[in-house]
């Protein structure tokens, strides 16, 4: 229970303040800040409950941690209901917060869904979208995997994976609103509906693409250094 709480507070805490940061700062701290919002939560919760629960916040992280071999799959769908569930929570407390703007319309100014194509943001292809989101995924667990590596110096590993998450949404924010999570990507789209939910498929797949061939590239070693 201890582990199922840590996920699910860390999840509603990165769907808060990482989609919060969009819809109720967005015009004040620009794509830069949003980014920032994203990878300091990240590094908040990972020293928070990462003594816990290792702070995964994300089925990618969690799926990718099974196919390295560092997790069972009993475990893994426990942390995936604890993510889903946070993640929704985080952003029902948003729409709650937003809507005590005078003017605010969840089908007009969202909550931070992610998507891609005509009328959003940068307007990015289907194509694009899925190869940012698993070569973003990849890269985001090879930071992950590598960073809590037994031979890593692991009390930089928040840091370390904070900051990989904020460069991620530096360069991805125009092109998907970046997902690299299947759970941050569900909680906004469940309650914006519509357009947000078709095309939620590909948050969901994409990013589990992503952390399942980075999880291969740990379970063969090649995280590992050679014995020297």
């Amino acid at each position: 229970m201890k582990v199922f709480a840590a996920e699910l507070i860390g999840t509603l805490t990165l769907v808060l303040f990482g989609c919060g940061s969009a819809v109720l700062a967005g015009d004040q701290v620009g794509q830069l800040g949003i980014a920032f919002a994203f990878g300091l939560a990240i590094v908040a919760m990972a020293y928070g409950i990462g003594h816990i629960s290792g702070c995964h916040v994300n089925p990618a992280v969690s799926f990718g941690a099974f196919v390295a071999g560092r997790m069972d799959g009993k475990t893994m769908l426990t942390y995936w209901l604890a993510q889903f569930i946070g993640a929704t929570i985080g952003a029902g407390i948003l729409l709650l917060i937003a809507s005590g703007q005078n003017g605010y319309d969840v089908a007009i100014n969202g909550l931070g869904q992610n998507g891609w194509g005509t009328g959003y943001l940068g307007e990015y292809s289907l194509m694009a979208a899925i190869i940012f989101e698993v070569v973003a995924t990849f890269l985001f667990l090879i930071v992950i995997l590598g960073s809590t590596n037994l031979a890593a110096p692991t009390p930089m590993a928040g840091l370390s994976i904070g900051l990989t998450l904020t460069a991620i949404h530096i360069v991805g924010i125009q092109v998907t609103g970046v997902s690299v999570n299947p759970a941050r990507s569900f909680g906004p789209a469940l309650f914006v509906g519509g357009h947000a939910m078709s095309q939620l498929w590909l948050f969901l797949l994409a990013p589990l693409v992503g952390a399942g061939l980075a999880g291969m590239k740990a379970r063969f070693g090649l995280l590992e250094k050679d014995p020297s």
